[in-house]
């Protein structure tokens, strides 16, 4: 969780640079949980409006956990490493440009700093400060030419916190189907609104909003789904059995 406060005395000050930014794959799990429990339920829910037997609809449930589940952490993989390799590409290209032209780079870095609006004597030594280790200029000139900084996360890591957050949040629809309970489709309804609201919430302790205002923002986007779903599997189903005239 994001600390809000922490202390700022010099020695907790320095403990907490030389540790490194955390790595957090939040994101991963909030994204790939939302997914997971609308596309389940609204596999669950077209099944149910098509009249499909329970034994169906939990066939159907687990080849889309675990088809779309794979699916999500692959494409996931993939940005995460496009996004690797594009830093790469641009870091050899800075790295290229610094060491055969260095004296068009200090113009690039001055013309930067001279935008924040660092004049004369001051600029002058901040361009020198800047260039004066080849890393730090590369990276200076990374986030300011290219914006773009170092990815802290490592590809496999995304897919896997992604797949592992889809499986998980999108069982919760199925959960009822699988032990045959009774009332399976309300229950189904009810744990999956109840995913959808405590996902939003747990999102909130990454945000300013509010946990009830998260929660409730998520359980309707999912509902919203859930239902256009439920609608097109029961109009197909109501259609295609409709007595001809």
């Amino acid at each position: 969780m994001l600390k809000r406060d922490h202390s700022h005395a010099p020695e907790d000050i320095a403990d907490r640079l030389s540790a490194g930014p955390n790595v957090s794959y939040v994101r991963e799990w909030v994204y790939g949980a939302i997914d997971g429990v609308v596309t389940t339920f609204a596999t669950v829910a077209a099944s149910l409006g098509a009249g499909l037997s329970p034994f169906t609809v939990v066939i159907l449930g687990l080849a889309n956990v675990v088809g779309d589940g794979f699916s999500m952490a692959a494409a996931s993989y993939s940005g995460a490493k496009a996004e690797t390799d594009n830093y790469n590409l641009l870091r050899e290209i800075e790295t290229t440009h610094i060491r055969k032209y260095p004296e068009g780079e200090l113009e690039e870095t001055r013309q930067i700093l001279s935008a924040k609006g660092l004049a004369g004597a001051d600029l002058d030594h901040m361009v020198q400060a800047v260039s004066r280790e080849e890393e730090h200029w590369i990276d200076f000139m990374l986030t300011e030419e290219h914006g773009i900084s170092r990815p802290l996360k490592t590809p496999i890591k995304v897919a896997i916190n992604t797949f592992c957050a889809f499986a998980l949040c999108g069982m919760t629809p199925l959960v009822s189907f699988l032990f045959a309970l009774p009332y399976a489709d309300y229950l189904a309804l009810g744990l999956s609104c109840l995913t959808f609201f405590a996902i939003g919430s747990f999102k909130s302790l990454w945000s300013v909003k509010s946990w009830w205002r998260e929660g409730l923002e998520t359980f309707l986007i999912g509902i919203t789904a859930a239902a256009l779903a439920y609608g097109i599997g029961h109009g197909l189903n109501t259609t295609i059995n409709a007595p001809l005239n």
